[in-house]
């Protein structure tokens, strides 16, 4: 009775919910799939079935196991998977383990839901694609995309941004700072039907734009710096440099990739491009972590001890393919050039099974770098004669394993360019079109997969321009809605999004009318706030202690000759002085409420002009610290 009760109350439950119009298959993805991978596919997923069930795929829970059938659509007190999960139930599943009642609901909501999808799920064939279509723009085609899914799952989107709004976003996206009030009262004055386009081209060839996109993908590629002597490095040996020169002069994404693979600066504009590689320390598995989200657009690091256990299409020998790419290099001492042996590298991998393989240079993408392999009893024999310079301090062998990946990575690699354009979408508008960014496979399925198709395939056409891509996200629709609707994966708002440390750092000298150079503030934020597009968010009481004892902050919040602080002290009206703050701060004015309370902060309590600076700077505190600030609008 017991379970019977407990199913009966989630029923209940689950009934009310799929009401609300969740399909099967939204179910499954965002719920019940996530569900089975943590606490199910060990046991009954790609590496062991267990009573020959499987529970990585719609399709496979559909089809049973030995024992027969374990769910039967639309019924959730018939289905044996359902009734397994009850706390009493015998046998129970997990093992040893008990899953919430919300857990239980969510699985029951699912069969339930399966009642109402098509017969051709049982058999789960792929959903047939919608007709393609053709569109004069790639923004025109971001824009019928999300509105056919806004249309199927009957959403009604935010309002657009404001001007004001909208100006704030694309400059903290393309600049890394907040407008000043100069910047935004020109945009506002310029004519309403251009001023968008306009304000975007002109950001995108701004030398701040080259500096913004630098800081994001100097950790895309190589994480945060745990010091500041890491970061110094990366400075003085050309890397920024490097990545800098790439996005100003609107370097093709391809190219700016094979260079820092193959990692031989022979030209000025790839100065630099090789710590990327040299970095790592000859750690080649490393490496391949490291590469492997850059051209396949997903993390392979699980598949380094056996098949990857959620995703079926990333194998083991992907994962050693990778590394075997790059293990015959070797950083030169004293700089850093990374040179490559012509000989050796030949490995072998041993699966769970105990079975050893060799290690050949094999794409996620079904491309091989052919190779001839010596036999087990030949020995290589190294010499001159097989490298460009044999007296190179960095040498470089005629037949280069890794510039041969290279190539095949970043020439008709498709998988290259839905990388980039997911990384970026999710960059600008806060969640890629596949989520997590890094993790495009099997197990995260794109919102909107025709729009992943035309963004990726427009940019390949397009020669991989970078520029163009960014223009036509940033003048979409999606780009410019504003917040409110909170279906995150149907983009009909715009998030909360954290701002990066830069960010932060360079629009608090903004607000505060002080030099945008501030280094050691920089640095200061940084390792306070090291998060670049975070998978899910969450301030910490060290962050928290950061802004309100930080010395680097409280430096440029002391009133200076010249600065925004002294100049609004010297307003005698203190309703004026607040007006002025939050311009300063926010691009806009106080409500009343805001208006009162702050003005009841700056009442003097001592000599006025003294005390008046003082207010003012401790009203700017709060509203630099506030979640307003510190999130894109």
């Amino acid at each position: 009775m017991r379970r019977i009760t407990s199913i009966t109350l989630g029923l209940a439950l689950t009934t009310g919910l799929a009401a609300r119009g969740e399909s099967a298959d939204q179910l499954w993805s965002k719920k019940v799939q996530p569900l089975f991978d943590l606490h199910c596919v060990k046991c009954h997923g790609p590496l062991e079935q267990k009573s020959g069930l499987e529970l990585d795929r719609t399709e496979a829970v559909l089809k049973g196991g030995d024992e027969g059938l374990v769910v039967v659509p639309g019924d959730a007190t018939k289905s044996r998977l359902v009734r397994y999960l009850a706390p009493d139930a015998d046998p129970h599943m997990p093992p040893k383990k008990q899953l919430s009642e919300a857990d239980r609901a969510a699985v029951a909501e699912w069969v339930i839901a399966l009642k109402s999808a098509p017969a051709a799920s049982a058999a789960a064939p792929a959903k047939a694609p919608r007709p393609a279509k053709k569109y004069e723009t790639l923004t025109a085609a971001i824009d019928g995309w999300i509105a056919e899914g806004w249309a199927e799952r009957g959403i009604q989107p935010s309002a657009p941004a404001t001007d004001p709004v909208w100006c704030r976003r694309v400059y903290l996206d393309l600049a890394g700072r907040i407008p000043t009030a100069q910047e935004l009262a020109e945009f506002l004055a310029a004519p309403a039907d251009t001023r968008r386009a306009a304000l975007v081209d002109r950001l995108l060839s701004a030398p701040e734009y080259a500096v913004r996109m630098r800081e994001l993908w100097d950790v895309f590629l190589m994480g945060r710096p745990k010091r500041d002597s890491h970061e110094d490095r990366r400075r003085q040996n050309g890397w920024w440099s490097f990545l800098e020169t790439a996005f100003r002069e609107n370097r093709p994404w391809d190219e700016t990739v094979r260079a820092l693979l193959i990692g031989r600066p022979s030209r000025p504009e790839d100065k630099g491009a090789s710590w990327f590689l040299y970095e790592r320390r000859n750690e080649h598995q490393q490496i391949a972590e490291a590469v492997a989200p850059v051209v396949y657009g997903t993390k392979i690091d699980c598949a380094q001890c056996h098949d990857h256990p959620l995703t079926r299409e990333i194998k083991q020998a992907h994962y050693w393919g990778l590394v075997a790419a790059f293990n015959r290099s070797k950083n030169v001492d004293g700089g850093s050039e990374v040179g490559e042996s012509a000989i050796g590298g030949f490995i072998n991998f041993t699966n769970l099974k105990k079975e050893s393989q060799p290690a050949v240079v094999l794409l996620l993408n079904g491309r091989k770098v052919d190779e001839v392999r010596p036999a087990a009893d030949q020995k290589e024999s190294d010499s001159d004669a097989l490298y460009v310079d044999p007296k190179a301090k960095a040498k470089v062998p005629k037949q280069s394993r890794r510039e041969a990946f290279a190539e095949a990575a970043t020439r008709d690699n498709p998988l290259l360019a839905r990388a980039f354009v997911n990384r970026m979408w999710a960059a600008l508008i806060g969640r890629g079109v596949v989520h997590p960014a890094d993790e495009m496979n099997g197990r995260n399925p794109p919102s909107h997969p025709e729009l992943l198709d035309a963004l990726a395939t427009g940019f390949a056409a397009d020669h991989h321009d970078i520029r163009h891509l960014l223009r036509a996200i940033l003048l979409s629709r999606v780009y410019g809605l504003s917040g409110g609707v909170t279906v995150p994966d149907a983009f009909a708002s715009a998030p909360e999004r954290p701002l990066t440390a830069e960010q932060i750092a360079r629009s608090w000298c903004v607000a505060l009318g002080r030099p945008t150079d501030q280094d050691s503030l920089r640095r200061a934020v940084v390792q306070a706030l090291p998060d670049v597009l975070p998978r899910d968010y969450n301030a910490t009481f060290q962050q928290a202690q950061f802004l309100a004892n930080s010395p680097a902050f409280a430096e440029i919040l002391k009133p200076v000759e010249g600065g925004a602080i002294r100049r609004i002290a010297s307003l005698p009206d203190p309703e004026e002085r607040v007006r002025q703050t939050f311009l300063a701060v926010y691009g806009r004015t106080p409500d009343a409420e805001e208006l009162r309370a702050s003005v009841s902060l700056l009442k003097p309590k001592g000599n006025p002009p003294a005390d008046a600076a003082a207010g003012v700077s401790d009203l700017f505190w709060a509203l630099l610290t506030s979640a307003e600030f510190l999130t894109l609008p």
